[in-house]
């Protein structure tokens, strides 16, 4: 068992950037089209206590796409409205972080900040999960600065607990309980992609669900629902026929972001795929069902019998809170996404481990969207390695061309630092997957799954949000 060695560390700065991305094809989910968003990346420094060498600081570096929609449904505002949220979500959080000026660990830097920058957040009409992205994003970067400085990888550093992760925002279970877990942790080598069939995806022919150049050999696939039972039935139908075509053993999952009215809808739903022929091929290759209903829906609603088809949330995950709620009302599982906050993952996926058993299985997932290549798909696929998550959603960097707008060098730099996850097959430089795994051992190296930084020169500071007006309220 490794020994905990938790550093304490005090920060210097946080910067904010972002780069506009442009999509090679629309993606559809929910009740959004995407043609371009864009990616934020942050930049901090900072201060390790008891260090007087050059090591004495560091510098880290996280990145994620700002996207529209997702953490804010709200129909009242625009795509570009909710990404404002998400950028004054993540300059309220640099104030609270920047305020705490003693040593402390990277987890007291986040429990300390998280209650008030909800609390903050809700006065400036920003909901719990926008309001989350901000300290999500500044804690990857901490902890990359962290790794950097005491020369450590993620798998190691975590299996030691360097962050001083706790149980303190999670009473239900005991620092015993999460210390047991990181110190256990062997993280998987490889994680199988999970193919994303948007809504406006085609699904039979070229470029369809069984096309080989658009599924990279994935032995999983992620099917979006549009949440009209019938309409959804038919594509599924479809889908099923296509993936018949593979000629191998596929699993898939669905995911409804929402989109589902109630109870009665999901279950008309689910009617068929307990019933239809048509359907069969879906059906016996379904592991769960992602978010069904919209998050306020979902916590008034039990899930009852439905909850015998193995669902998770996702949208619903806003609080460390979420996931024993939804245990309550009959989910099964929940969704690891950086974007939503690496410890909040950690504490779950602890949770998971902790309940299953005695004929029940609580299980954490991997879905992504908000990642590209680069940083952001490193350090997400680290953190699914680690807590075991053995299958993830492929996320988005298919909807994209390769490193989309990023400079040739610093895509370069990235191949050169981690050959196994990237190759130039003679149409640029993309992610490298092999036989539908992604590999993960180049992330084993110090810092948090990177051995580059972007480019700093190359982007530009992060937008001031302009459209939310009532925020400044």
């Amino acid at each position: 068992m490794p020994r905990t060695r938790s550093v304490r560390l005090k920060l210097r700065d946080i910067a904010f950037f972002e780069r506009p991305v442009q999509f090679a094809r629309p993606f559809r989910f929910g009740a959004i089209t995407l043609h371009a968003t864009p990616q934020l990346f942050v930049r901090v420094e900072i201060e390790v206590e008891g260090k007087t060498t050059n090591k004495g600081t560091a510098v880290g570096a996280s990145a994620e796409l700002l996207v529209p929609k997702w953490f804010d449904k709200r129909p009242e505002l625009s795509p570009a409205q909710t990404v404002d949220g998400l950028r004054r979500s993540l300059e309220i959080a640099r104030g609270l972080y920047l305020a705490r000026t003693e040593f402390q660990t990277a987890f007291d830097l986040h429990a300390s900040c998280i209650g008030a920058q909800i609390a903050t957040c809700a006065k400036k009409n920003i909901p719990p999960l926008a309001a989350a992205y901000g300290p999500a994003e500044i804690d990857k970067a901490i902890l990359d600065a962290l790794l950097r400085a005491v020369e450590a990888s993620f798998f190691d550093g975590m299996a030691a607990n360097i962050a001083g992760v706790d149980a303190r925002l999670s009473p239900d279970l005991k620092d015993a309980d999460l210390a047991a877990f990181l110190s256990g942790r062997k993280p998987l080598p490889r994680v199988a992609v999970r193919h994303t069939v948007g809504l406006d995806d085609r699904v039979e022919g070229a470029g369809g669900v069984a096309d080989a150049r658009q599924n990279a050999g994935a032995n999983y696939f992620k099917l979006k629902l549009g949440g009209d039972p019938s309409v959804d039935a038919e594509r599924l139908a479809r889908i099923g026929k296509a993936l018949d075509r593979l000629g191998r053993d596929t699993k898939v999952t669905l995911d409804a972001n929402e989109q589902y009215a109630d109870l009665a809808a999901l279950q008309a739903l689910i009617d068929r795929l307990d019933r239809d022929p048509a359907l069969r091929s879906i059906s016996s290759r379904l592991l769960y069902i992602e978010q069904p209903m919209p998050r306020d829906i979902t916590r008034q609603s039990p899930l009852g019998s439905l909850a015998a088809r193995g669902l998770i949330i996702d949208e619903a995950d806003d609080s460390y809170d979420a996931f024993p709620a939804a245990r309550a009302l009959g989910y099964h599982g929940i969704s690891s996404k950086s974007c939503k906050g690496l410890y909040k993952s950690i504490v779950n996926a602890t949770r998971a481990a902790k309940w299953s058993g005695r004929g029940e299985t609580f299980f954490v997932t991997g879905e992504d969207l908000t990642c590209q290549a680069g940083l952001a798909v490193q350090q997400d696929l680290a953190l699914g390695a680690f807590i075991g998550v053995i299958h993830a959603e492929r996320n988005g960097h298919h909807y994209v061309d390769g490193f989309g707008e990023t400079p040739l060098a610093e895509a370069q730099a990235f191949a050169a630092a981690h050959p196994d996850l990237y190759a130039d097959a003679g149409h640029g430089i993309r992610l490298s997957i092999h036989e539908g795994d992604l590999l993960t051992g180049s992330l084993h190296c110090a810092g948090f799954a990177t051995q580059v930084h972007p480019d700093w020169s190359a982007l530009r500071p992060l937008e001031q949000p302009t459209s939310l007006q009532e925020y400044l309220a």
